[in-house]
């Protein structure tokens, strides 16, 4: 046999020759935070959070007037002076309503925060650990939730506007009182989640593995309600501001301490509705509205952030990426056909 046969027998059996095809050069892995969905709700709320938070903490360092400064009468006009007038008590309108910002964006820091940790503890506890610890700890915040939440908040207001403990007769007395009287439904909810990871391997894995209780509600099931923890806290905020200004307008807020629900209080008693001065309770009824609408429009886009079967435009997304490695097959395939060599 010639050394041409040979040769064709060999290739024969080693199958049509076929070019190697180069390697494609593999993407870099993008950061886990760019496959979020940052859509435009999420830059609307996040931008009215900051103009109104610059209001409240920046605005002052650069304003003449202090909230305390009396600069004219009762309910002065606006002017270029005092862009939006005076109060009844002469104080400069716009200064007041800085101040009187900050102090209900604190209440709601303090207050949202302190509910959101109480009603996260009582939670994931009662949701892993089960048992007579679960009925003891929801018994207990189905008690709380049975009781309507204004009259708690009334009456502790009431009491702690008659002590002589200057640290609880301020805003931040105001907001221990809210943030122990708003937690139940972050518990109940937080309950729920915990109990569904509790069930999962790799908590049976940690218990294997010798880890304590604390280690693994802090390291292996705290995580995983890391998306709905946040969206509670952010509503646990509007809800502390709103339930402020609520108790504020009744007389029942902080006294010596402005905030918007003072503002209105103030307005109603001295009767601006009924006079047209409108500078004295549209601003504080506008920054309340604004606040109220940026936390639960802010709380609707993590809803589709940290949820993807929410996310706007995703079917359509999908349709865009099938074709597309459709495509890429397709050419592949002919690349693949033109590149092949005949025996």
């Amino acid at each position: 046999m010639t050394n041409i046969q040979s040769n064709a027998v060999t290739a024969e059996a080693e199958g049509p020759l076929v070019p190697p095809t180069p390697e494609a050069p593999q993407a870099k892995a993008k950061p886990a935070w760019r496959s979020l969905n940052f859509g435009p709700r999420l830059w609307i709320s996040g931008g009215l959070i900051i103009g109104i938070a610059a209001l409240a903490f920046i605005g002052p360092l650069f304003y003449p007037f202090g909230p305390d400064e009396k600069v004219g009468s009762l309910y002065d006009a606006p002017s270029a002076e005092h862009i939006l007038g005076t109060d009844n008590f002469g104080y400069d309108v716009l200064a007041v309503l800085m101040a009187s910002t900050r102090n209900s964006l604190i209440n709601g820091l303090l207050a949202g925060t302190l509910a959101v940790l109480i009603g996260v503890a009582i939670g994931i506890l009662a949701g892993y650990v089960g048992g007579w610890l679960e009925e003891l700890l929801m018994g207990f915040t189905n008690i709380v939730l049975a009781i309507p939440s204004i009259v708690i908040l009334i009456l502790i207001s009431v009491s702690l506007q008659s002590t002589d403990i200057a640290f609880l007769k301020g805003i931040v007395g105001l907001a221990l009182v809210i943030g122990i009287t708003s937690w139940p439904w972050t518990a109940r909810a937080v309950r729920a989640q915990a109990s569904s990871v509790s069930t999962r391997e790799h908590i049976d894995v940690a218990k294997l593995s010798g880890a304590r209780t604390g280690g693994i509600l802090l390291l292996d099931v705290l995580p995983y309600l890391a998306s709905y923890v946040v969206m509670a806290w952010v509503l646990q905020l509007a809800s502390a501001i709103l339930a402020e200004s609520t108790l504020s307008m009744l007389g029942l807020g902080p006294s010596g301490s402005n905030s918007l629900g003072m503002q209105l209080h103030w307005a109603l008693a001295f009767q601006a509705v009924a006079t047209g001065a409108w500078w004295a309770f549209l601003p504080p009824t506008i920054v309340l509205t604004l606040i109220s609408f940026s936390l639960l429009f802010l709380q609707s886009s993590l809803d589709e952030v940290f949820n993807p079967r929410l996310r706007r435009g995703k079917k359509k997304n999908l349709a865009k990426a099938a074709a597309k490695r459709a495509e890429t097959a397709r050419k592949l395939a002919e690349s693949a056909e033109k590149e092949v060599v005949p025996v």
